[in-house]
């Protein structure tokens, strides 16, 4: 690891550990709905068309937003509609109206079947600032994984391309099915005018643990690391891999941050029961209150020990790793439910040299 690197890992440990303290909420999901369109081989979340729990009431969500206004000004955090579909909500734009007319930034994930020029012009006018689009192929290998929504998905893309004043991006996780063919996925995303793009590698849980095709080897894992790198280092797209762990001497080099997990410091999320707990993709259940019983705002302020403070974590792998004090355990959403880690990229890095 070179001098730069060590240098910046410092500066970010020093950063988490004042956002541990301080805790400045940033961003909130939303799951406002556990319906989806489409029926995805990796789904965390076990989306359904017709899921137990119901649509959460956007009344009762507002009432939480008022309550984080109380604590901190709604301008500096950014509402993310997740789901599921968020589209499939009848109410989606009144949703955001409600979320803007607050003073909050709003944004969402979709996988873009249902993304039309006048519902973009709705959205925008509701105040949408920021669109992630699933496209995890192409044509062949997004509908292996999605379905057949490649098209949707495109449309959707080409749509973003077309409009102004919103920032987008298009997100893509790699797995067996798809990892051949990145280097073309590339290029037609650059074709198509995409200027940002993230990559995920998928984990195991939710639909995804049943699937073992979903889950890149150690040598498959820093291939994708390398080819992250080079793709930076051309400039033809921003491109960025997600906030999946320590990475090793790839920090600094496969995105445009240093390592640090930020569920329960400066993330939260309120999911479709009701739950409070941190980052949206913990499916583990590490909820620290519910809406229906606990205030936000107390919650956030007095609770999330176990996020703000990982030293219970430092057991089995990570008692003797080397890397535990810019790592500290690794991200939430990689822990089982009793704290088990269930995978480790720095770990799978390691395994492949």
């Amino acid at each position: 690891m070179t001098t730069r690197q060590l240098f910046n890992l410092e500066n970010t440990r020093r950063e988490r550990r004042w956002l541990e303290r301080n805790h400045p909420l940033r961003q909130l999901f939303w799951e406002c709905t556990l319906r989806c369109n489409l029926s995805c081989r990796h789904c965390g979340s076990d989306c359904r068309k017709e899921p137990a729990i119901k649509d959460m009431p956007l009344s009762d969500f507002i009432s939480v937003l008022d309550d984080v206004a109380t604590m901190t000004l709604p301008s500096q955090v950014l509402v993310n509609t997740v789901g599921g579909e968020p589209l499939v909500r009848p109410d989606i734009i009144d949703c955001g109206r409600a979320i803007t007319d607050r003073g909050f930034m709003w944004g969402f994930v979709t996988n873009g079947v249902l993304l039309t020029s006048s519902l973009m012009n709705e959205l925008l006018k509701a105040g949408l600032r920021t669109v992630a689009v699933s496209l995890d192929g192409l044509e062949q290998e997004h509908n292996w994984l999605r379905g057949t929504s490649f098209e949707g998905a495109m449309n959707a893309i080409k749509l973003l391309t077309r409009t102004d004043g919103i920032m987008w991006d298009v997100i893509t996780c790699v797995n067996q099915c798809n990892f051949p063919t990145l280097p073309q996925l590339k290029q037609y995303l650059i074709d198509a005018g995409v200027k940002k793009w993230r990559i995920f590698t998928i984990f195991p849980q939710g639909r995804a643990k049943l699937n073992s095709e979903l889950f890149l080897t150690p040598k498959q894992y820093v291939s994708l690391m390398e080819f992250i790198v080079s793709t930076r280092r051309e400039s033809h797209i921003n491109l960025s891999y997600s906030c999946e762990g320590f990475l090793g001497n790839y920090e600094g080099e496969a995105r445009n941050y240093y390592y640090r997990c930020d569920a329960g410091t400066q993330t939260a999320s309120i999911l479709a029961n009701g739950d409070i707990s941190g980052c949206m993709s913990i499916r583990s259940h590490y909820a620290q209150g519910n809406i229906y019983h606990d205030r936000f705002s107390q919650v956030w302020q007095t609770r999330f020990e176990q996020m703000r403070d990982r030293r219970w974590m430092k057991h089995d792998e990570c008692a003797k790793c080397k890397a535990w004090d810019w790592c500290v355990g690794g991200p939430f959403h990689l822990r089982g439910d009793s704290g088990e880690m269930l995978h480790c990229n720095y770990l799978t890095i390691q395994s492949a040299e």
